[in-house]
C-alpha cells in the first residue's frame, strides 16, 4: 500500500491538523516508511507465541477488597474553612 498527498491531505482534514501544501510529499514519504516496517512485523512467524502486556511474567498481588471511610474523618475536616456534623459546609450553589 503507498500513501499518495492526496491521502496525506484528506487525513490531515480529518484529523483537523494544518498541513502545508510544501511538507504533503514529505509526510507522504515518512508514512509510507511506517507502513514499510509494519509490513515487516507482518512477515514474522508468531504461531504458538503467547499474548503478553509484559516481558517479566509477574502476577500483581491481590488483597482484600473492602469499602472503609478510612476512619480519619477528623483530619480531613481539620483542612476544610467549615465543618458541621461530620460534613464539609459549602456555599449554596444553585438559587
Amino acid at each position: 500500500m503507498s500513501v499518495t498527498k492526496d491521502d496525506v491531505r484528506k487525513v490531515a482534514r480529518l484529523s483537523r491538523i494544518a498541513v502545508p501544501e510544501e511538507r504533503l510529499e514529505e509526510m507522504a514519504g515518512e508514512l509510507n516508511g511506517i507502513l514499510g516496517w509494519i509490513d515487516q512485523l507482518n512477515e514474522v512467524d508468531i504461531e504458538g507465541v503467547e499474548p503478553m502486556t509484559s516481558v517479566v511474567e509477574t502476577k500483581l498481588p491481590m488483597r482484600e477488597d473492602v469499602v472503609t471511610d478510612g476512619n480519619i474523618q477528623d483530619q480531613v475536616l481539620a483542612n476544610a474553612p467549615r465543618s458541621e456534623d461530620g460534613f464539609f459546609v459549602v456555599p449554596k450553589a444553585v438559587e
